[in-house]
């Protein structure tokens, strides 16, 4: 059975342990503590270690997902996870531009460390004053649309909006491992 570790990250009430909590099929590992800090005007409770879940994709794979701490603090959790993920879906919620630059800041920090598939994944998009695709884009720096990862629309509450995300991330990292396979067997011909 194939494995494939997708990270879940993202900024402080986007979404992250809700994701992992709607399609995992086990009973979800959290390390949920309650907030002491200004989170506490967004959410009651924060991560501060990882979420952790697990779906099967079909009889030959099983997807392990581990959602990371939104805040900055505990970027070693980041740094720990990221090192063997298969792949990441980055989520933003697009009612806070307050929160864009940490987006930006989180993007960055990723892809120092790992060259590997993304996916962005804008929640509360039904909200007032939410962003458009397309203007979360350029705020996170993806002004180019040619070299922009995709980015979905992403109800971290529904299963299948989440599985609908979970499947563009696995067919993100398909086609790079395609390509990547594609190349080397260039270079040896």
């Amino acid at each position: 059975m194939e494995l494939m570790r997708l990270i879940v990250t993202g900024t402080v009430g986007a979404g992250k342990s809700t994701l992992v909590r709607s399609v995992s099929e086990i009973e979800v590992v959290d390390t949920d503590r309650q907030t002491t800090d200004k989170t506490s005007s967004v959410k009651e409770k924060t991560t501060i270690a990882l979420d952790f879940g697990r779906l099967n994709f079909g009889p030959d794979m099983a997807v392990h997902l581990y959602g990371t701490p939104g805040h900055a603090r505990f970027d070693f959790m980041w740094d720990l996870l990221i090192q063997r993920a298969h792949a990441y879906i980055l989520l933003v919620a697009a009612d806070r531009p307050g929160d864009f630059r940490q987006a930006r800041q989180l993007l960055a920090f990723m892809e120092q460390r790992v060259q590997i598939p993304v996916v962005i994944g804008l929640t509360h998009t039904d909200c007032p004053g939410a962003w458009s695709k397309k203007d979360v884009a350029i705020a996170l720096g993806y002004a180019n649309k040619i070299k922009r990862p995709p980015i979905v629309i992403v109800n971290p509450a529904e299963k299948a909006s989440v599985v609908q995300a979970l499947i563009t991330l696995v067919n993100q990292f398909n086609s790079k491992k395609s390509a990547a396979f594609s190349k080397k067997r260039s270079k040896a011909a």
